[in-house]
């Protein structure tokens, strides 16, 4: 029998992390469709409101349905307006781990949004659903993702060589896809007993200067 995360809702000082629902779909769009997200994620160019209706409705439902993980959309305990979402997606079961993914929409970055609303699913995953490891993978010229991963205080494991495609602009204004390396990061129980802002294994990794 296939286990799965229950719907709930996680509330932290700031945000509260909700399922998606239908009324997100324009705000959605828009976030998906910013430069970054496109640069570094694997979302559809452009990132149309039926594509986002389809996660919405079915592919972020599923996620829960079939035991693969968990999405929650991130907003604003007083506007409610959709800051973010938090993926814990790949579940494994038997090993107790998920990997964690998360975008901001631009206009909420540099808020600190991110890492509350991941630490508020890390405390979530592990003490209340008993998880042992929270698995964060960066490409490498994503240093504002990896600082992140470094704020809540997550080790830096390893790279992966040529592990991903990311995009970059190309002359004519379009994409292009370009292979990079994906830094490993992991999250236990433990080390949310320590500083926060402890950076453990963070000596930072080198951007490539034409993604800037």
């Amino acid at each position: 029998m296939t286990s799965n995360f229950p719907e709930t809702t996680i509330s932290t000082e700031r945000l509260v992390l909700r399922p998606l629902e239908e009324a997100d779909i324009p705000a959605f769009a828009e976030m998906m469709n910013d430069e970054l997200v496109t640069a570094w994620t694997s979302v559809p160019v452009p990132y149309t409101e039926e594509d986002a209706r389809k996660w919405i409705t079915r592919g972020a439902p599923a996620e829960r349905g079939e035991g693969r993980g968990i999405v929650f959309a991130v907003t604003e305990f007083l506007t409610q307006r959709l800051v973010g979402t938090v993926h814990l997606g790949k579940a494994d079961w038997r090993a107790r781990s998920v990997e964690a993914a998360y975008v901001i929409a631009p206009w909420a970055r540099g808020e600190g949004y991110a890492a509350e609303s991941l630490l508020a699913a890390a405390h979530w995953l592990f003490r209340d659903r008993g998880f042992e490891r929270l698995e964060i993978r960066t490409a490498a010229g994503n240093t504002a993702s990896q600082q992140v991963a470094q704020k809540v205080g997550c080790v830096s494991e390893g790279v992966l060589r040529n592990a991903w495609i990311a995009r970059i602009r190309t002359e004519d204004g379009g994409w292009t896809d370009v292979r990079t390396d994906l830094i490993v990061w992991s999250l236990l129980p433990e080390d949310l007993d320590g500083p926060p802002d402890e950076m453990a294994g963070a000596g930072g990794y080198p951007a490539y200067p034409e993604w800037r």
